[in-house]
């Protein structure tokens, strides 16, 4: 495992670094205990490391790059190890070759940070005064906060709140890494309870996004308004709104409110052996929920409701290949009142709102996932 951790001085790194690297069985190291082990080396690299960090200057970044690649392509980091101080700047972080798994983003507050390094500043060290701190703050605004943004795209960016204890911002950062810590020992972390995240909303919020989007983190999905598709396509007839309204009232007629899920049951229990987390996509009433927690007693339902103001929906579904037809007041409110959507929405779980760029979406939906996977 290759790890990142990234904070402004006393935000707890090295704290932090130490006590994975322990955990972990992996190497923590710093951009400055790199540099100064080169330097003691009797090597023209050495002799320079040596020369630039003794004048005061700052080791350019085509070299520290060069450097930082090199020194962990050694053989006793093959495993992984946990590097703090590096990338610094979003030029190092584009070249940095070695493939990291997290960046680890420890977050305090400016006055906290200063605190934390006046208040053990014993020594009176000229560096870890006031201004020198605050500078090193600014400087790391300018040049840093960049990097997290670049990291974040990749959606490897962890960010956790430092101003919690060292356990709890310990058993945090282990939970982002799919590990927890029992008895001292660190196990992967290993899904208990069987649950189905059931995504609601109304047509154009983004739900068949949702669905890929876990689907991405392997998990499984089930959507129900298939089963009116495919008997529409199968009959070959037109995906218009009277359409798909007449065939779910046959089914409701032949099964009830919760025809959907009763169709369906078969295959969410399929999934349901062979995975701890299935997704739902397309469930529409309050009776298809009810149905689903009384058929499957020992398994968690959770209701992910997801929301975007209608005039984005209504675009949104005007730009569909198929059904770009099906949109407007008149079928919104047949799916809240008629098809009774309106209670999964309202007694749902978690609320996302998908009113912005495709990125915030996803970073939403990854923190509603972390949490669903890593809470009993």
């Amino acid at each position: 495992m290759k790890l990142v951790l990234v904070g402004i001085q006393g935000s707890g790194k090295s704290t932090q670094g130490n006590l994975l690297s322990k955990q972990l069985g992996i190497p923590y190291l710093s951009t400055g205990h790199i540099f100064r082990q080169l330097a003691k080396e009797k090597t023209k690299l050495g002799h320079y490391i040596k020369v630039v960090m003794n004048s005061g200057l700052l080791i350019p970044d085509e070299k520290t790059i060069e450097i930082v690649n090199s020194y962990l392509s050694r053989p006793e980091y093959k495993k992984g190890y946990i590097l703090d101080g590096f990338p610094r700047t979003i030029n190092q972080a584009k070249k940095f070759i070695n493939n990291v798994d997290k960046v680890i983003y420890l977050e305090i507050p400016d006055k906290e940070a200063i605190y934390r390094l006046v208040y053990r500043n014993n020594e009176g060290r000229e560096d870890e005064t006031i201004p020198a701190i605050k500078k090193r703050i600014e400087l790391f605004k300018k040049f840093t906060v960049p990097v997290l943004n670049f990291y974040k795209e990749k959606r490897k960016l962890v960010e956790i709140d430092g101003m919690q204890t060292i356990e709890a911002v310990n058993q945090e950062i282990l939970k982002n890494l799919g590990k927890q810590l029992i008895k001292n020992r660190v196990k992967n972390w290993k899904i208990k309870t069987k649950k189905i995240i059931v995504l609601v909303g109304l047509p154009g919020v983004g739900k068949t996004d949702a669905t890929n989007f876990f689907k991405e983190r392997g998990l499984p999905a089930v959507s129900f308004g298939d089963i009116i598709n495919e008997y529409i396509q199968k009959q070959k007839l037109p995906h218009l709104e009277k359409i798909h309204k007449k065939i779910r009232l046959e089914f409701r007629e032949k099964y009830g409110m919760a025809a959907l899920a009763i169709l369906n049951e078969k295959k969410i229990k399929t999934l349901l052996k062979k995975n701890m987390i299935v997704i739902i996509d397309g469930m529409r009433s309050w009776q298809e929920y009810l149905y689903l927690k009384k058929t499957l007693p020992k398994v968690k339902i959770i209701l992910l409701a997801i929301y975007a103001d209608k005039h984005l929906r209504w675009s949104r579904l005007l730009k569909r290949v198929h059904r770009n037809k099906l949109y407007g007041e008149e079928r919104d409110l047949d799916e809240l009142i008629g098809i009774n959507m309106a209670p999964t929405i309202a007694y749902a779980d978690f609320l996302v709102k998908n009113n912005f760029s495709v990125e915030d979406y996803h970073d939403k939906l990854e923190e509603v996932y972390q949490t669903i996977v890593y809470t009993e």
